[in-house]
C-alpha cells in the first residue's frame, strides 16, 4: 500500500509537470523549461527546449554572497572577485603564465587564471547578467569556452568559429544572462591540447535563485580534477603525451599537499566534482560514508532519481555533485580509485622489479651510478624511504606522507575528509584524529589469537596445502 501510495503521488507530480503547473512564484517561464524542471518537477521526455529557451530575457538583480547564496569553498584556490556596474555582475579573468607548486618538491611553469592553476572559481546566481572580461597575458592567442552554459552563440568561446582569438595583450568581453544553475566549468577553446594541458581550466558555480532549504548546506566544496605529464627533473608540462600521466591533481595539488576537507560531525556536505583532464575518467571514492549523486552537468537530479554510492565516476568534461551528512568522526580518505592515479611523479619510468632477486646489484652498478638504488622487489611499499631516496632536481616521491601510525602510501589524486565532533573552526587543519581506545586495527595479541582459535603458521605453505 505504501508503494502504491508513493507511485500515485509521483504520478500526480508528473501530471502536474506535464500541464506546466507548480512553477516557482515570481520566476518567469521565459527563462526556459530547463530552469523550471530543476526547480519543481521532472521535465517531459521531449521538452520545449534543450538549450535554455529564449535568449533575450530580462535579467534579475545580481545575487550577493551571504544573502542569495553561501559562497563555496575552494581548497588550495579561491573565488574570482566581482563588482556590480549598473545591475551587471562584472568579473575580470586574466590568462597568464604561473609559477605553480603541485607540491613543495615539484614546481612548474604552467598557464592559469589570476595567479592560480586549476583553482580559480567563478561564482554567480541564476537569472543575473554577467560580464566577464578576459585579458590575455600569454604569448599566443586564446579564447574561453563557458562549458555547459546556455548562452548566445557568439559568447560560446570557440576560437575561430564563434569569435576571433584573443590576441596576446588584448582583452575580450563576454556577456550574457544566466538561465540555469549548477556546477559548470570554463576552459580555453583554442589549441585545447596545449592550453588546457598547461592549466587553463576552471569551475563555474551558479547558485539557484531563491534556493530551497534542502539546497542549504554547511560545507560546499569545489574540486577540479586534472592530469599532467612532467618528466623527472623538468619544469614544463608535456602536453603532447596522450597517456602515462604522472601528476594527478585536485585543484592543482597532489597529496600530501592537497588541503583536507574539514567538517563537523553531522554537517550537510556537498562536493562539486569537475573533470577537465585530457584523457582519463576518475572514479572518486570516499571512505566511511555513502553519498547521493544529486546533480550532473545537465542539472539537478530529482530526488526519486538520485541513488546511493560511495564511488562516483566523473568522466572527461563532466561534473557531478555528491551530497551526504558527515556523521562519522575520523580521517577519511577521498581519492580516485584508479590505483595509478594515487601515485606521484616517480612511479612511471622504472622497470618492474617485483619477484626479482637483486642481491649484489647495487654494489655492481654504483661505481658507474653512485646514486643508484634498486626499486622495490615486493611492490612500491617503501615507507619513509621515499623521502630519503635521492631524486632528480624538481621531482617528488612517488607517493606518501607521514601519517599518525605509518607512512601513508598514497599520493596524486587524493585528499582527506576530517570530521570532528568538537571543531573550533573550519579554517584550520584539526590534526590527526584521536581514536578511542580499542577502535584501531592493531597487531593481534597471542591471547586474542588463542581465545578465538586462530592458528598462525609462519611458513609459506597456504592453508589449502596444509
Amino acid at each position: 500500500m505504501l508503494g502504491l501510495g508513493a507511485a500515485s503521488v509521483a504520478g500526480g507530480l508528473i501530471a502536474r509537470a506535464n500541464r506546466g503547473e507548480g512553477a516557482i512564484t515570481g520566476w518567469s517561464t521565459e527563462y526556459g523549461s530547463n530552469v523550471l524542471q530543476n526547480r519543481t518537477n521532472p521535465r517531459r521526455y521531449w521538452d520545449e527546449s534543450y538549450s535554455g529557451g529564449k535568449i533575450d530575457v530580462k535579467p534579475l538583480a545580481p545575487g550577493l554572497p551571504g544573502r542569495e547564496y553561501s559562497p563555496v569553498m575552494v581548497p588550495d584556490g579561491g573565488v574570482l572577485p566581482f563588482k556590480i556596474v549598473n545591475g551587471i555582475k562584472v568579473f575580470h579573468l586574466i590568462a597568464e603564465e604561473v609559477d605553480h607548486a603541485f607540491d613543495p618538491g615539484l614546481k612548474a611553469k604552467c598557464w592559469g587564471f589570476n595567479g592560480r592553476v586549476n583553482s580559480t572559481v567563478i561564482e554567480a546566481v541564476e537569472g543575473e547578467r554577467v560580464r566577464i572580461y578576459v585579458t590575455n597575458r600569454l604569448p599566443v592567442g586564446t579564447s574561453i569556452h563557458w562549458h555547459g552554459f546556455f548562452l548566445p552563440n557568439g559568447m560560446d568561446g570557440v576560437g575561430g568559429l564563434t569569435q576571433p582569438y584573443i590576441r596576446p595583450g588584448d582583452t575580450a568581453k563576454y556577456e550574457w544572462t544566466i538561465r540555469q544553475h549548477g556546477s559548470l566549468m570554463y576552459h580555453s577553446h583554442h589549441d585545447e591540447m596545449t592550453q588546457m594541458g598547461m592549466g587553463m581550466i576552471g569551475m563555474f558555480v551558479v547558485h539557484p535563485r531563491n534556493p530551497t532549504s534542502d539546497y542549504r548546506v554547511n560545507r560546499d566544496f569545489v574540486l577540479l580534477l586534472s592530469e599532467w605529464t612532467i618528466a623527472a627533473g623538468t619544469a614544463r608540462p608535456n602536453t603532447i603525451k596522450m597517456n602515462d600521466f604522472n601528476v594527478l591533481t585536485i585543484n592543482g595539488k597532489v597529496f600530501p599537499s592537497t588541503s583536507p576537507l574539514v567538517c563537523k560531525t553531522r554537517d550537510r556536505v556537498r562536493i562539486r566534482l569537475g573533470n577537465l583532464g585530457a584523457m582519463d575518467h576518475h572514479p572518486l571514492h570516499i571512505h566511511g560514508h555513502h553519498f547521493r549523486i544529486t546533480a550532473t552537468d545537465g542539472g539537478d537530479i530529482p530526488l526519486a532519481g538520485q541513488w546511493l554510492e560511495n564511488t562516483v565516476l566523473v568522466g572527461v568534461g563532466q561534473t557531478r555533485n555528491i551530497e551526504f551528512i558527515s556523521d562519522a568522526p575520523g580521517d577519511w580518505a577521498f581519492h580516485c580509485h584508479m590505483t595509478h592515479h594515487v601515485m606521484n611523479q616517480m612511479g612511471h619510468d622504472f622497470p618492474n622489479m617485483v619477484g626479482i632477486n637483486p642481491e649484489g646489484l647495487d654494489q655492481k652498478i654504483r661505481p658507474l651510478l653512485p646514486a643508484y638504488m634498486t626499486m622495490g622487489q615486493t611492490g612500491m611499499d617503501m615507507g619513509n624511504m621515499a623521502e630519503a631516496m635521492p631524486t632528480p632536481r624538481n621531482t617528488i616521491a612517488m607517493k606518501g606522507a607521514a601519517g599518525p601510525f605509518d607512512y601513508i602510501s598514497m599520493g596524486g589524486m587524493m585528499t582527506v575528509m576530517k570530521v570532528r565532533d568538537n571543531l573550533r573552526t573550519y579554517d584550520e587543519d584539526p590534526g590527526w584524529y584521536q581514536h578511542l581506545e580499542g577502535t584501531v586495527a592493531m597487531k593481534a595479541s597471542d591471547a586474542e589469537l588463542a581465545r578465538d582459535g586462530i592458528e598462525v603458521v609462519t611458513d609459506s605453505k597456504s592453508a589449502i596445502d596444509r
